[in-house]
Formats: structure tokens, sequence, C-alpha cells
């Protein structure tokens, strides 16, 4: 049986003319959202992060900023490490897509569910492979509402001085759903203060932004190295992805021999896709109840902790670069008031992807489980703090934020507009910047790219592209 009432005919009819339509992201209300819209992994929407922004999309929380009380702060400087927003899927799930709709519009066969009758006669899939990984129009939207919601949150930052003269640094990696991304952002600020003459400018820097690509003892030792994602292989064929595949296949009336796990995960994705993209909640998603999408979910996450976390040592390593070149822009802007010049920068923009935050995350500590995950302990890691879902989201973000505070600088991080704390430093919010300089002293003086990514070559499974 489906999990939920189904939808009547008349309705789901409508739904799916409105698949081949192009909704407004914000005519979605909120009772439509799939109940498994929150396990989509790093293909979940920002707004599943932070639900409130389904409500007013450019709500601003100023207590989530937290220097001391007891201490006169200002804010003098703040990196944004940001993931891409929303966009369509890659050429490799674009042709599962189409070889799935194919199956079902051919062989699907449970004739007593109206839903499939109408997937079957008047759902066509409109995706096509130009599309590859380009941002949509609703991830431009991710970002320009992003950057209003951090001028209201960091106004002498991001101020109109500071846009037209040029103090905020852009940069981005050469994807084209990065520098779409990077313009967008720009674009929220333009809008935020009216200053629609203002040019727009970034840099492109792949060393920084795509260093897993230039790290060699990552890509032999995890990208090119076929036991590296093991777990997930082993996850992949195991028993609770056999359970989804089973009832899938169920639901639809298919062999389960023709439903592989690929094409399951592929209308897991059209779901997913559907609700990014149009702001839908699509007809598929009706294949899934809670329980299937956990364990898609958890699929998602053991490939990204063995590809791109802590899996293996190397993969935070390869975030070196970043690492320092963040801690060289703090340095820089928590120099002394009296050295500081007109040509300092108080906002530096970086714009990557989820490869580019989840190996820095790891570096600094995060989402560490006591156990990791692994093909064999799912039911022991629903209370995981490694959840994609929850941490790289479309439009995801790393803030550093330095505060010019009476005992010193001072540093708050934020992760997707949440305050955290520093691991190792869980006492303060926003402890002295020296304090997480000697936290981190071991990366600051170690952490080297070339000795790291040139002498390490050991991993654990065949590659697998994000």
């Amino acid at each position: 049986m489906f999990p939920g009432p189904l939808p009547t005919n008349g309705f789901l009819a409508a739904a799916l003319g409105l698949l081949l339509t192009h909704m407004s992201c914000s005519s979605l209300a909120v009772q439509d959202i799939p109940p498994i819209a929150a396990y989509f992994g790093t293909k979940t929407r920002y707004e599943e992060v932070n639900p409130h922004l389904l409500r007013d999309a450019l709500s601003v929380r100023p207590s989530v900023l937290k220097p001391p009380s007891a201490e006169r702060c200002s804010p003098v400087h703040l990196t944004a490490v940001i993931r891409h927003g929303s966009r369509y899927p890659t050429v490799k799930n674009i042709r599962r897509i189409q070889k799935l709709s194919e199956l079902v519009r051919k062989e699907a066969s449970r004739g007593s569910e109206r839903w499939l009758q109408d997937v079957q006669t008047q759902w066509e899939t409109w995706y096509t492979e130009d599309m590859d990984g380009q941002l949509v129009a609703k991830g431009r939207e991710d970002l320009r509402q992003l950057a209003r919601r951090l001028a209201v949150l960091f106004p002498s930052l991001l101020s109109e001085e500071n846009l037209r003269r040029g103090r905020i640094s852009f940069l981005s990696s050469s994807k084209h759903r990065c520098v779409s991304s990077v313009e967008a952002f720009q674009e929220g600020l333009r809008q935020h203060w009216d200053a629609h003459d203002v040019e727009y400018s970034h840099g492109v820097d792949d060393q920084l932004m795509r260093f897993f690509e230039h790290c060699r003892g990552y890509v032999e030792g995890v990208e090119k190295n076929r036991t590296a994602l093991l777990e997930v292989e082993k996850f992949k064929h195991g028993e609770e992805m056999e359970g989804v595949r089973r009832r899938m296949a169920e639901r639809l009336g298919l062999p389960h021999h023709r439903l592989t796990p690929d094409l399951v995960e592929a209308a897991f994705f059209l779901c997913s896709y559907e609700l990014s993209i149009k702001s839908l909640h699509s007809p598929w998603c009706f294949l899934f109840d809670e329980s299937d999408a956990k364990v898609l979910e958890y699929k998602s996450d053991l490939k990204q902790y063995w590809k791109r976390s802590h899996g293996h040592v190397i993969s935070s390593l390869s975030s070196c670069p970043l690492f320092h070149h963040v801690f060289r822009t703090l340095d820089k802007a928590g120099r002394p008031r009296r050295l500081v010049t007109s040509q300092e920068t108080p906002a530096s923009i970086l714009v990557g992807h989820a490869e580019t935050l989840l190996p820095l995350l790891s570096l600094l500590g995060f989402y560490k489980d006591q156990t990791p995950p692994t093909a064999s302990n799912y039911h022991s890691q629903h209370g995981r703090s490694f959840r994609t879902s929850q941490i790289v989201p479309y439009a995801a973000n790393l803030l550093f934020v330095l505060y010019d505070c009476q005992r010193g600088p001072r540093l708050q991080l934020l992760i997707n507009e949440s305050p955290v704390r520093f691991p190792g430093l869980e006492l303060e919010d926003a402890p002295l910047y020296r304090d997480v300089r000697a936290t981190f002293r071991h990366l600051l003086d170690g952490c080297d790219f070339h000795s790291e990514c040139e002498g390490r070559t050991g991993g654990r499974g065949p590659n697998t592209e994000l």
C-alpha cells in the first residue's frame, strides 16, 4: 500500500499539468511540501533547513549573532563560503530519469492506481542533457535572498559604499552554476541597496574552490581507488535498499529485477528536483514513505562521508588551501585598527560546491560522530550528526564573523545562518580569535597542500560522480 491517501485523479491531473509549467517558488503552500522533503541529502532545498524562510524568504534573526554581551563588539569582517543554489540534474541523472520514465511508461502495470495511469499518459520528462547541472531560476533566487539577508545582518560590511567601491571580494569556482550563483549574490546586494548601476565583478579560482581536483593523493587514493566507497556499494545492494526497491517495484507493478537501485534513486531524485526547481509536490514523491526516504538519505550520506568527509583523512586535508586562505584573510582583517587601510576587505564571498564545504567542515572537526556510518550499522545511526540534508543543502553557507571587541578580536561561526561552536571551544559562541588560532595551530603550521597531496595515496573505494 502507498503511504497515506493517494490524490484523486482530478487533483493529480492538475498536478501533472503543472509539471510542464514554470511555477514561482513562492506559490507553494507550506502544506504542499512532500513529507520526505527533508531527506534529499545534497539535493535538499535550503528551506528545509530553515523552514521560517517559507513564510518570509527575507526574514532575519539578529539573535544569531552572539558576541559576548559584557563586551562592546562590532563586526569588522565576514568570510562566507557558500554552495551554489538549486540546479538542474547532471547528465548522469538526466539519463537515469529518462530510462526510468520509459520503463514506467511501457511496463508499469498497477492499473488500479489512477496516479500511475496519469504518469504513464500525461507526464513527459522535460529534462534535457544540455541542462547538465546548470543553475535554475530558483537557484538564482536562493543566492539573491541569502545576499539580502546577510546585508541586513551585516549592514556595515555588505554596505552600499563597500559594494560601490569594490571592497567586497567575490570568488567562484569555474563551474557555470557557481559563476551564476556569485552573480546572483551580487544582484541581491544591488537589489537591497538599490544600486543597479554597480557592475558585476568576480574572480575564478579552482585551486581554492575545487581543490579536490588538484590533490593527487585524493584523486588517486579516493576518486580512482576501487575500494574507497566499499561501504556505499555494500549498502546499495544490502537489506535496507533491497526493501525500498521491492516496495517500489510492487507499487509500480514492475518485475523486481527491472528496477535497479540506480533507478530507485532516480525516482527519489525526481521528487527532489521537481521540488527544488519548480516548488512542486511531484507525483513521483508518492512512491516513497518516510522510512524509504531515510534509507536513501543514508545511502547518500555514506557516499559523502567516505568520499568527501571523515571517511579518509586525505579528503579533509585536500581543503588545506581553502583553510589557509580563510585564516590569512581573517588574520589581515584582525590587525589593529590603526594599521587598517582603506583598501581592506570587509567581506569575502567564496562560492563553490557541496564538495567544497564538506571537506573544510571535516577539517575543522565538525560532524564527526563517535561511530562512523557503515553499510552494517544503519539502524544505530538515526541520531547521527552527519546528515548532508542538514549540512549542505543548496545554498549552504559557512560564515566566519570577526568582531572587534574590548579584549581583542573574536570569531563566531555560523552554518546555514545558525550559530555553532568550534570543536574544542564549546564554552563560547565567539571565542577570542587568538584562542581559535591556538586550537587550529596544528593546521595553521602544517596542512601543507603539496606534502599532503603528493605524499598520500591511501583510500578505500570506486570512483563515483557527485
